[in-house]
């Protein structure tokens, strides 16, 4: 019976006895569940955790070894580079005509250097399937010595492969790029193309009057007269000046007869300027016989050699090329300031 005079405290729910628990959620069940209730569970999760430590330790050795590995694969792709050239193999046996640009200064070093024109030549001239050879020119000028170079390659080459070569030229043919054009069979020029400047040139500077205005004094010891010759922190020595004159005469008499000897009868000899250094159009240079025809290299390719298969022939520095002379040079950089850092017995 309930007793009618007890009351429960205000706020409180009545207390419930709590459900008896299952089989599965019986004490002994949870223990068996509980893994460190288990014997010998310290040793297996220390195993767990060596495992997982030697598995990270795989992942990364492997991942290393890929990384290197790749960096190998990419040197030797960069030395196969370095040791291949962008020609043509020698295999070709179709008739066409075989192109070689000589573009930019004519410099060693340059892509327009006589190493790389001559070499290109060479393997244009002995391929059977070049009917005719092309130097496509685009040049300012450059080196004397390089374009002479060149300019008796062409001739022994026509000679030994009797060939015909061409030149063509596209917005500049100028100075030493003239003096190689003037050993081909024939020079073809668009009509606004520049043509000429037959001269020689050595430039400089001269800081005389600045120093002494700066008040700075020019200190310069030689073991010879003239070991100082033509220094621009020098007043003029006029015998040395002398001397380099003589010395440019002389080049530009040698880039002359190279030109008659190229043109002969072609050139209009009677043109006032034609070897003082001045240029003209390629309209112009057709008339004054410094060019033959106006053309291009599909022109050349297909109405003069023939062939209409165009193959290029040029030699050029290829990437692995290039980042290996910036890596020289930035090598070498680092070994002179080695070298400088290093102190001198005083």
């Amino acid at each position: 019976m309930t007793d009618p005079t007890r009351t429960e405290p205000q706020g409180f729910e009545p207390f419930e006895r709590p459900a008896p628990l299952s089989s599965e959620q019986s004490p002994n069940t949870m223990a068996k569940n509980d893994p460190t209730s288990q014997p010998g569970w310290e040793r297996a999760t220390l195993e767990k955790l060596a495992f997982a430590s030697l598995r990270e330790q795989r992942a990364t050795r492997r991942w290393k070894t890929f990384v290197r590995l790749g960096w190998l694969a990419f040197f030797i792709f960069l030395v196969w580079l370095a040791m291949s050239r962008a020609a043509p193999s020698t295999a070709t046996t179709t008739p066409h005509t075989a192109v070689v640009e000589i573009k930019g200064e004519i410099a060693n070093g340059a892509d327009a250097s006589a190493e790389f024109v001559v070499a290109a030549m060479k393997t244009a001239f002995e391929d059977a399937g070049a009917k005719g050879v092309v130097l496509l020119i685009n040049s300012p000028g450059g080196s004397p010595v390089q374009a002479g170079i060149i300019n008796d390659e062409i001739k022994r080459l026509k000679a030994k492969h009797n060939k015909p070569v061409y030149a063509v030229v596209e917005e500049t043919c100028a100075s030493a790029a003239y003096y190689i054009a003037a050993a081909t069979d024939k020079v073809y020029v668009d009509k606004a193309s520049i043509v000429g400047s037959i001269g020689v040139l050595m430039d400089g500077f001269g800081f005389t009057g600045t120093m002494e205005k700066l008040g700075v004094e020019r200190r310069l010891l030689t073991a010879g007269e003239n070991k100082g010759f033509l220094d621009p922190f020098s007043p003029v020595n006029e015998a040395q000046r002398a001397h380099a004159q003589q010395m440019l005469d002389q080049i530009h008499k040698q880039f002359i007869d190279v030109v008659k000897v190229g043109r002969g009868d072609r050139l209009k000899l009677d043109t006032p300027g034609l070897f003082s250094g001045l240029f003209w159009s390629g309209q112009e240079a057709v008339q004054l016989g410094l060019a033959d025809q106006i053309g291009n290299v599909d022109f050349v390719a297909r109405e003069v050699i023939k062939a209409e298969e165009v193959i290029d022939y040029t030699r050029r520095d290829n990437v692995a090329e290039k980042l290996a002379k910036k890596f020289g040079a930035a090598m070498g950089d680092a070994s002179v300031r080695a070298l400088r850092s290093v102190p001198a017995l005083r």
